[in-house]
């Protein structure tokens, strides 16, 4: 079974919305090259993912794998947080 988790897509990407429950937004960023000029471009795909603890916050940075449908969107679910972010409410006012 762990050989065949090895074989699953992952990304890293940041997260845009957390506003669903379990769910959260990623937009994670390619670089491709455009066919005619052979510039890279910067491309962004927003996946819906799976977030069983309801851990991830808006502006965090995560890894998610593809997984079997979860719903008619989701297929993909958190696996880690790499980077937290930072937590602007807490901070003193000036």
């Amino acid at each position: 079974m762990t050989a065949e988790r090895n074989l699953r897509k992952t990304r890293v990407g940041v997260v845009t919305s957390d506003k669903m429950d379990k769910t959260v937004v990623v937009a994670v960023e390619t670089l491709v090259q455009h066919p005619l000029y052979k510039k890279r471009v910067r491309r962004t795909k927003k996946f819906k993912a799976h977030d069983e603890h309801n851990q991830c916050k808006v502006g965090d940075k995560v890894r998610i794998m593809e997984t079997r449908p979860l719903s008619k969107e989701k297929r993909w679910r958190v696996v880690e947080i790499i980077e937290s972010a930072p937590d602007y409410k807490s901070a003193p006012e000036v």
